[in-house]
């Protein structure tokens, strides 16, 4: 941040204005910003700042939440979300500003400023985009920043909670279980995703089976939209209100907060971890878990991480599956139900832990069973440079198939899939209640990753090629016309908007793959309350106007 200016007396001999404190501290400020002489006024970037700190209404504290180049702050304000580091390099494009608001009117400053300029916006939350998207643009550009806006709300006799877009998953769990620990939320298991483009893409975790994804039980919003209109979902109309629940992270504007139903769990969840290599039957395991993992009860849910990770029960070369189970209830009654259901599996009671629910989602991303909670509050627990992409199963992979992918995991040193079962609810929720269109017809969804440690163009486009010849092998097997794909994954292997002259053609490609049968209505929305395209990243729905 920024040190507080003095203001300086005014000198002899100017005009009123000029000499008025408001001036000179504003002049004051865009010398500090820009830490060399003042430029022309005609320059867009000085017409920036003097917006910002115009619209403001309190210079002072905006002056601290701006950061340029020339700021000592600003490579660590823009690595710090920056959860892939594939994108942490000379050679990626930078802001020419960010902006951490840390309240409603610094928002609606951005917006406005931007759009007057002709500067490009990306608006970042949690930073967890796979394709950096949130923080990269090919045309000059400022991020704006939800660093700073983190409240979480918890009304816990009406079940429900405001969280602030800049407010991760984590910290929303962590509230929750120091609130009332039987009280969950729908949403992903990593802990430092950000709720802004998590729950506006989806979001799914555990609980899917149970009670749907994140953006099914969103039961308000705040956005500011491309006019500076701060709007609820009475005056933002049920039109968009529709669309920001799955229908792709800031593509209408810019979630300020959500309002969200909470959903009942029991205070201890119990959890299991069962590993095995290609030796000891995976490929079979993995073939029996497509049905009866989409078929047990909606209290059951079982992930499996299939491949060659560097896990350091099993190490650096071992090709195998871990099945992760969450079971809203008691040990006994799991080990009934598996014993019932999965057999082949053979889950024994070593292999089970209780816990709160929240803090399984800890443990479904390979912590220990004993790890602390204040984990749930971090959010740098996987920078690592990595490629992925995500398929939709709609009919079980025959074993032969499975047989011939364990062999490509032998091509790369880290490369994973995990297999997330639908069923339950997902099958009971109309496809377009929300734009998220994937549910009854899916067995389960697969998300492909690759990560590598060394910055190193040759090794990054090794694993990216090894990933799409992966990729590329799984097409008979997954869904087809069109192939369909996880907005929260994003891809951009898929398809791209031309960021200059953005087309429905060129957007129907990617749209109807992430969007299904809802694409057209978001185009529609799209066309209502953005014509002009200013919210707009390389998949972002575009309007049906010219712009």
């Amino acid at each position: 941040m920024f040190q507080k200016p003095q203001q300086q007396p005014p000198a002899n001999k100017k005009t009123k204005e000029m000499n008025s404190p408001r001036y000179s501290l504003h002049s004051f400020l865009l010398v500090l910003l820009f830490s060399f002489p003042l430029i022309a006024s005609a320059n867009p970037h000085y017409q920036f700042i003097q917006c910002l700190l115009q619209r403001s209404g309190d210079p002072t504290t905006m002056s601290k939440l701006i950061y340029t180049p020339n700021n000592p702050s600003y490579s660590s304000v823009l690595d710090y979300t920056m959860q892939d580091l594939r994108f942490n390099n000379t050679s990626t494009p930078r802001p020419l500003f960010i902006v951490t608001p840390t309240k409603v009117s610094h928002i609606q400053a951005v917006v406005l400023c931007a759009r007057k300029v002709g500067l490009d916006l990306r608006i970042r939350s949690g930073g967890h985009d796979y394709e950096g998207l949130s923080y990269i643009s090919v045309l000059p550009f400022v991020i704006l920043d939800m660093i700073n806006m983190t409240s979480i709300n918890v009304d816990v006799a009406n079940k429900c909670a405001w969280v602030q877009a800049g407010a991760t998953i984590g910290e929303l769990y962590y509230k929750l279980v120091t609130t009332d620990r039987t009280l969950a939320f729908p949403a992903g298991v990593c802990a430092s995703v950000g709720s802004g483009g998590h729950f506006s893409g989806g979001g799914y975790g555990s609980l899917i089976r149970k009670y749907g994804i994140a953006a099914d039980h969103i039961i308000d919003a705040q956005i500011v939209d491309v006019n500076g209109r701060l709007l609820d979902r009475a005056s933002m109309g049920e039109d968009v209100f529709w669309a920001i629940r799955g229908g792709g992270g800031n593509t209408y504007g810019v979630v300020v907060a959500w309002k969200i139903n909470l959903v009942s769990v029991p205070s201890n969840v119990t959890v299991f971890k069962v590993q095995r290599t290609v030796e000891q039957n995976a490929n079979r395991l993995v073939y029996l878990w497509q049905t009866v993992a989409n078929e047990a009860p909606d209290d059951l849910f079982i992930l499996g991480v299939m491949g060659k990770t560097n896990s350091s029960q099993v190490g650096s070369t071992a090709v195998n599956i871990t099945f992760f189970g969450d079971y809203l209830g008691g040990m006994d009654d799991l080990l009934q139900l598996m014993k019932e259901r999965f057999p082949e599996l053979g889950v024994v009671k070593e292999d089970c832990t209780e816990m709160s629910w929240q803090g399984s989602n800890l443990f479904l991303t390979d912590f220990p069973a004993n790890a602390s909670l204040q984990f749930l509050l971090s959010r740098s627990l996987f920078k690592v440079r990595t490629k992925a992409k995500a398929d939709y199963v709609k009919e079980p992979i025959p074993e032969a198939a499975l047989d011939k992918l364990w062999k490509m995991f032998y091509e790369v040193e880290v490369g994973f899939l995990y297999l997330a079962p639908y069923g339950g609810i997902m099958n009971r929720i109309p496809e377009t209640s929300i734009p998220y269109s994937h549910r009854a017809e899916v067995l389960y969804q697969i998300g492909y990753f690759t990560r590598w440690d060394e910055d190193s163009t040759e090794i990054a486009n090794k694993h990216i090629k090894w990933m799409r010849k992966l990729y590329k092998y799984m097409a008979p097997y997954v869904s087809k016309n069109p192939r369909s794909a996880y907005i929260n994954y994003r891809d951009l292997d898929i398809g791209v908007n031309d960021l200059y002259n953005t087309s429905y053609q060129k957007a129907s490609i990617w749209g109807r793959k992430y969007f299904g049968i809802n694409f057209d209505r978001l185009v529609k929305v799209k066309t209502e309350i953005d014509p002009s395209n200013f919210f707009r990243n390389e998949q972002s729905i575009p309007p049906l106007v010219s712009w």
